[in-house]
C-alpha cells in the first residue's frame, strides 16, 4: 500500500524546572496519529539536530506494513540519533497496531495482562533529606507500589572518590536509604541507583553498607566503559556474595552495546530503554539473548507517559522479564498529557492499556500549553 504518512512533529514539553519530555508525533494522510517518546534529558539541542537529519528521510521511507523496517535500516550513530530512531519506531508501531484495531502488546504477543512495576521516587523528592525520601516512599506505598528505587548519592562523584573522600560523602546517601527501608518495611524490594558516581574501591565499601540495608540491587555504580568491564564483574561477584544484585546499562544502544557486558557477567540485570535502543526489535533481541545468558531484564522507564505506555506494551510481551521501572508522581502532567488513561497500581502491578495502538494519545492542547520551545514540523 502507498505510504500514508503526511507529517511529523517534534514537541519538547516543560514538565518541571529540571525536566523536559520530548515526543514525536506522526500523522497520516487520513488524520491518524502515532506517538513516540524521545526524551533525552539535558540534551534536547542534540536530539533536535538528529531529528533534522532523520525525520525528512523517515517520512518518505517508513512503512506502516513493516513498521520496524526504518529502525532496522538506520542504525543510530549516537544517543541523539538513537532517541529519534526509537521514537519514530514507537510511533510507527503504534499506527501499525491501531490500523489493525489491536494494541501494540497484542501485535507483539501478550504474555501477561498486568505488568509488575517498581516506583522510582527520585525525581518526586525535592526535599533531599532522609525524611523527604521516606515521605515519597510512603506516598508510593499508598498508591499500591511494593518495590521502590531512589538515587540518594547527591554528594558523591568520581572526583570526590578519586580524592579519597567517597566513603564520607556517601554517608548522607546511606541515611536516605535507611530512612526509605524503615518506611517500606523489611520485605519490600529496594533498589539503589548510583548514576556512575563511584569508583571501584568506593563502590566496594558501598556494597558492604548496602547489604546491611537489604537492598535488592545496586545500579550503575561505576562508569560503563569496556575498560571497566572487569571491575564491574568483580563488583557483581561481591554483590552476589552479599546476596543482592548488580544492575545497569540503561543508556545502551542495541544488543551490540549490551553484549560484551552480558557475556562477561558484569550484571545480574540489564535495563534496556525503549527510548534509546534504536527500535523495538533491539529490545526484543536483547531480552532473548539475555535469557540465553541467564541475565535478567528490567526495562528503564523514568520519563514521560508515552515511554511508559510503550514500555508497558513491550513488557507485556517479553519472555525474559523481571519488572518495569515507573516514574512515580513527578508531575500531574504525566496523566494530563494523555487524559489519565493508566489504571491504578495494584499490589505492584499495572494493567496494560487495552485500546488500539499504545492505548494512549497525547493531547495537542496540553502540549501547546507547556511547550518548552516551538514545535518542529516536517511535511512529506
Amino acid at each position: 500500500m502507498p505510504n500514508p504518512l503526511h507529517s511529523a512533529t517534534l514537541h519538547c514539553a516543560r514538565i518541571t524546572h529540571k525536566t523536559c519530555w520530548t515526543f514525536v508525533r506522526l500523522t497520516t494522510e487520513d488524520g491518524r496519529t502515532g506517538d513516540g517518546e524521545a526524551t533525552l534529558q539535558g540534551r534536547e539541542d542534540g536530539l533536535m539536530a538528529a531529528a533534522e537529519r532523520l525525520v525528512p528521510t523517515a517520512l518518505p521511507q517508513a512503512s506502516l506494513d513493516d513498521p520496524g523496517a526504518f529502525a532496522r535500516q538506520h542504525a543510530p550513530r549516537d544517543i541523539g540519533e538513537a532517541s529519534v530512531v526509537s521514537a519514530l519506531d514507537q510511533a510507527l508501531w503504534s499506527l501499525h497496531a491501531e490500523l489493525r484495531e489491536r494494541s501494540l502488546g497484542q501485535i507483539l504477543g501478550i504474555k501477561r495482562s498486568a505488568v509488575p512495576v517498581y516506583a522510582n521516587i527520585n525525581r518526586r523528592t525535592e526535599q533531599r533529606t532522609p525524611e523527604g525520601f521516606a515521605a515519597s516512599a510512603q506516598a508510593a506505598m499508598a498508591a499500591g507500589h511494593v518495590a521502590f528505587k531512589l538515587a540518594p548519592f547527591d554528594e558523591v562523584n568520581p572526583r570526590v572518590c578519586s580524592a579519597g573522600d567517597g566513603v564520607p560523602a556517601m554517608q548522607a546517601g546511606l541515611a536516605r536509604i535507611a530512612a526509605v527501608r524503615e518506611a517500606i518495611g523489611d520485605d519490600a524490594r529496594l533498589m539503589v541507583d548510583c548514576h556512575w558516581r563511584f569508583d571501584e574501591a568506593t563502590a566496594r565499601e558501598l556494597n558492604e553498607a548496602a547489604a546491611k540495608l537489604g537492598v535488592h540491587w545496586i545500579e550503575t555504580p561505576i562508569a560503563e566503559t569496556v575498560e571497566n568491564i572487569s571491575a564491574l564483574v568483580r563488583l557483581r561477584r561481591q554483590c552476589n556474595a552479599l546476596e543482592f544484585c548488580q544492575a545497569g546499562l540503561e543508556m545502551g544502544i542495541g544488543w551490540d552495546a549490551f553484549r560484551p557486558y552480558c557475556e562477561a557477567g558484569a550484571y545480574d540485570v540489564v535495563m534496556p530503554d525503549v527510548k534509546y535502543m534504536g527500535g523495538l526489535h533491539e529490545v526484543v533481541q536483547t531480552a532473548e539473548r539475555c535469557a540465553e545468558l541467564g541475565v535478567g531484564v528490567s526495562p528503564h522507564n523514568p520519563s514521560g507517559p508515552i515511554c511508559h505506555a510503550v514500555s508497558l506494551q513491550v513488557s507485556s510481551a517479553l519472555d525474559a522479564f523481571d519488572m518495569l521501572e515507573m516514574q512515580f508522581d513527578e508531575s500531574a502532567l504525566f496523566d494530563e498529557l494523555v487524559a489519565a488513561p493508566f489504571g491504578p497500581t495494584r499490589k505492584g502491578h499495572i494493567a496494560t492499556p487495552s485500546g488500539p495502538g499504545l492505548g494512549v494519545t497525547l493531547s495537542e492542547k496540553v502540549l501547546q500549553r507547556i511547550a518548552d520551545r516551538p514545535a518542529q514540523v516536517w511535511r512529506r
